[in-house]
């Protein structure tokens, strides 16, 4: 089980990104833009580093939905590779069955 702090963090990142998700985007498409003039291009870009920086939607970290563990994330199931094994013995996915030879 992952640090409660940890999951939290990464919550309140998402729901930052989720937030800002729309402003960082028209402020992208300004700054990429090269038919808008040079001082608006730098101006865009000036604004998107006052943003927070968990807003970014890079910085949200895959977690599983079961422990918070960080590592081994199925994204399909949004579970780590551990969970997903037990629950997939016990036979809890549908579709989902344990290869055995």
């Amino acid at each position: 089980m992952a640090k409660t702090s940890s999951i939290y963090r990464n919550k309140k990142r998402q729901k930052m990104a989720a937030q800002f998700a729309e402003k960082r985007a028209k402020l992208k498409a300004i700054a990429k833009d090269k038919t808008v003039p040079q001082e608006d291009r730098f101006l865009a870009r000036l604004k998107l580093a006052e943003l927070p920086r968990n807003s970014s939607k890079v910085r949200i970290r895959n977690r599983c939905a079961v422990t918070g563990r960080s590592r081994g994330v199925e994204s399909r199931f949004q579970m780590c590779r551990i969970v997903l094994r037990d629950l997939a013995s016990r036979g809890q996915i549908p579709g989902m069955v344990k290869s055995s030879w």
